[in-house]
């Protein structure tokens, strides 16, 4: 099979820049995702501190977004076990972070996320 593209052993770049001025045009999205990590990092770190140690490290993310925590967990059982656990998360994470948690939604996490 032939292929239609043709190779011709170099690519022309038709702007090209240097990565400084890549990372300095796009400052505000880079700050605002660093922004974010911490912010999820912050409310993960308070969840695992209000949890059972086993439980706790059960528990690979959280995130809290318009008073909805969100909580990303490595198996169904421990899905299942934390469940019983949210009315008391609730009221210590809010308490932490100074914010009202409306709800929890628990996400079962692919066997490979999180590790």
């Amino acid at each position: 099979m032939v292929s239609p593209i043709q190779y011709t052993g170099y690519c022309a770049m038709q702007n090209p820049r240097v990565v400084s001025e890549l990372l300095q045009l796009h400052n505000n999205r880079l700050k605002r995702l660093g922004d974010r990590l911490k912010e999820r990092a912050t409310v993960l770190d308070v969840v695992q501190r209000n949890l059972p140690a086993r439980l706790a490290a059960s528990v690979a993310s959280a995130g809290l977004d318009q008073g909805r925590l969100t909580l990303g967990v490595r198996g169904g059982a421990w899905a299942s076990r934390l469940r019983y656990q949210t009315s008391g998360l609730r009221a210590a994470v809010g308490a932490a972070l100074g914010t009202e948690v409306i709800s929890v939604r628990i996400r079962v996490l692919p066997p490979d996320a999180g590790a």
